[in-house]
């Protein structure tokens, strides 16, 4: 991801991920002889449309503990990508109180809980 392409709101009920012609390599087979290189570009808007919830497991020091706060959101996106001859784009949304599933929250992990 490129330096700056994500963003969190200042009241933190918010996020945003946008970059443009992110070089990449394309093959045509996954992992194949064949590489050729890409761009592409995405953007996402993810926004809170529900109360942040705690939520965690495990004991402090454990690997597999975890402990954060979600809320139920809406996300928005679009993405693209281009190569020699071949292109493709895509919009789309979800709203997780009307049947999708997006959250929006923060998170700590394993040894990084205090």
């Amino acid at each position: 991801m490129p330096q700056g392409a994500f963003q969190i709101t200042q009241d933190g009920k918010g996020a945003n991920l946008h970059a443009s012609n992110v070089p990449v390599i394309d093959s045509f087979q996954f992992g194949g002889q064949v590489q050729v290189p890409a761009l592409v570009s995405y953007s996402m808007k993810w926004q809170a449309n529900g109360p942040f919830e705690n939520h965690g497991s495990g004991t402090i020091g454990d690997a597999a503990a975890f402990r954060g706060t979600f809320a139920p959101a809406t996300v928005q996106g679009s993405f693209s990508g281009r190569e020699l001859g071949f292109s493709f784009s895509g919009t789309g949304g979800v709203n997780s109180k009307v049947g999708g599933y997006a959250l929006l929250g923060r998170e700590k992990n394993g040894r990084l809980l205090s």
